[in-house]
């Protein structure tokens, strides 16, 4: 198999019964900012490197499993860490757990997300 140079993150689309009530938590939390809005039912948050696609979930989806470690963390640099970790606190949002480098919550629908500001190499 060969290795394909050059990739990076694209967006990452998350489904949600509540569409408005996610925007509402990614941009007061983390501080995401809305690209694009449509009536509820899909916006696209600016991301350094890519974009965070909300979209709404069809009734059929299957919902996010309770207590899934798989989580999606968002690159910071200490003080971005500290920040977060105080606006979680700040916003009664519980933290799901930390590391001497990523600080772990789980968003509106259950997905564990964090930020990390653990160096990572090319």
């Amino acid at each position: 198999m060969s290795t394909i140079r050059g990739m990076r993150l694209h967006h990452l689309a998350f489904r949600s019964g509540d569409v408005p009530r996610l925007v509402a938590f990614y941009t007061g939390l983390f501080g995401f900012r809305t690209q694009k809005s449509f009536d509820g039912r899909s916006a696209w948050l600016a991301i350094k490197d890519g974009v965070l696609m909300l979209e709404v979930a069809l009734p059929e989806e299957p919902e996010i499993p309770r207590g899934s470690l798989e989580c999606v963390i968002f690159a910071t640099d200490v003080a971005g860490r500290d920040a977060f970790r105080a606006s979680c606190m700040q916003n009664a949002v519980p933290l799901d757990g930390e590391t001497a480098f990523t600080t772990y919550v789980r968003d509106p629908d259950g997905r564990r997300v964090g930020v990390s500001h653990y160096p990572l190499t090319d």
